[in-house]
């Protein structure tokens, strides 16, 4: 595990410096997976039906739990949602419900399986408007964030409350406004890297 230390910030929650000189943000710390996810993939663009429906179904399964925990049944979330394809997983009926609630390898819940399920069905019906992605990406506020300290990153906006009330009339569950401003960060619609984070503009998509 990268030990860290508090990087110059008078609130103590801005930028973190780790032992290999690279500042992030703090959250990015505390577990291997943690770290890597951060340098590698929050916050990129994400353009793929697949690829947006699996974080929009990941971010519904992870209400209430920790974010870790959905990084460590990742990719067997992979393997029995059949990679995120929308069609396969709209096929999933009370046999798949079962062993899915089963399979110690994912978040057992039968609410969040069941809306997942639905969620997946809806992006079919999402294709006669464009499609799940450019659906969302419609959403993207005209600006973006620029936190100093983990405190002043926001974690909901009017952006995300309208997509999240718009998704629920079209049949999508667990997308509540926290739900969609995490989507909207981790898919690089947003930038919450903290200012002096060496993620900070690694979009493409918003330049400070």
């Amino acid at each position: 595990m990268t030990e860290t230390k508090v990087g110059e910030s008078p609130d103590g929650d801005g930028a973190v410096v780790g032992e290999d000189g690279i500042a992030r943000t703090p959250w990015a710390y505390g577990d291997p997976l943690l770290l890597s996810y951060y340098d590698t993939e929050w916050g990129i663009p994400v353009r793929d039906e697949s690829g947006m429906f699996e974080r929009l179904s990941l971010e519904g399964f992870q209400a209430g739990l920790s974010w870790l925990t959905i990084l460590k049944k990742r990719e067997r979330f992979r393997e029995v949602f059949k990679q995120f394809d929308a069609e396969a997983v709209a096929e999933f009926g009370e046999p798949e419900i079962e062993s899915l609630l089963d399979d110690p390898g994912i978040i057992r819940h039968r609410g969040k399986i069941e809306a997942c399920i639905g969620n997946a069905r809806a992006t079919l019906a999402l294709r006669d408007e464009g499609g799940l992605v450019d659906f969302i990406w419609s959403f993207q506020p005209e600006d973006t964030p620029r936190p100093r300290t983990l405190s002043e990153a926001p974690t909901t906006g009017p952006e995300s409350t309208a997509l999240s009330k718009v998704l629920k009339k079209k049949g999508f569950r667990f997308v509540g406004p926290t739900t969609m401003y995490a989507l909207m960060e981790a898919v690089g619609m947003v930038d919450t890297h903290v200012l002096g984070s060496h993620r900070r503009g690694a979009s493409g998509v918003w330049h400070d």
